[in-house]
């Protein structure tokens, strides 16, 4: 049984961007950025997004997001001084969870240099259960990121 390869995908596969940099630090001795790196872009792309939408507060609201599940698949190399533009999309909102598709994007390029995801489930802040619904806000501000709208109810 074999899994279908994951390929880069163009610009036009996500709904939502931003523009981040590269630092120095960010290159391994092998002349690009790093693998771990990507993660913390993806990480950024999606905090950001979530900040600016005033629907979700991670240092007060009664609920906050981890992550659950993570992947970042590599398909080409970005090294400083390039700059970042991270898509993003939703793939799929459950009761609790959200999972994001992102792509990183090098400079002006149109298919992406990584992709990957995060699942994030929402908990309550005291508790850290799940939360039994997303708040109607928080699904506002995803619905329009969503990629599928078969996938969400």
């Amino acid at each position: 049984m074999s899994a279908e390869r994951p390929a880069p995908e163009p610009r036009s596969a996500y709904r939502h961007f931003r523009t981040m940099t590269t630092r120095w630090k960010d290159n391994d001795v092998f002349g690009h950025v790093n693998n771990v790196e990507y993660y913390s872009f993806f990480d950024t792309l999606i905090c950001a997004h979530m900040m600016e939408s005033d629907v979700f507060h991670f240092d007060r609201g009664d609920t906050i997001a981890f992550v659950k599940q993570s992947s970042c698949n590599y398909f080409a190399p970005i090294a400083f001084p390039d700059t970042v533009t991270g898509g993003l999309r939703v793939e799929h909102i459950g009761n609790s969870a959200v999972r994001w598709g992102i792509g990183l994007f090098r400079n002006d390029e149109d298919m992406s240099s990584a992709g990957g995801y995060f699942l994030h489930v929402f908990v309550e802040r005291e508790t850290h259960k799940p939360v039994p619904a997303l708040p109607a806000p928080l699904r506002a501000v995803l619905q329009p990121l969503c990629v599928d709208s078969a996938a969400t109810p």
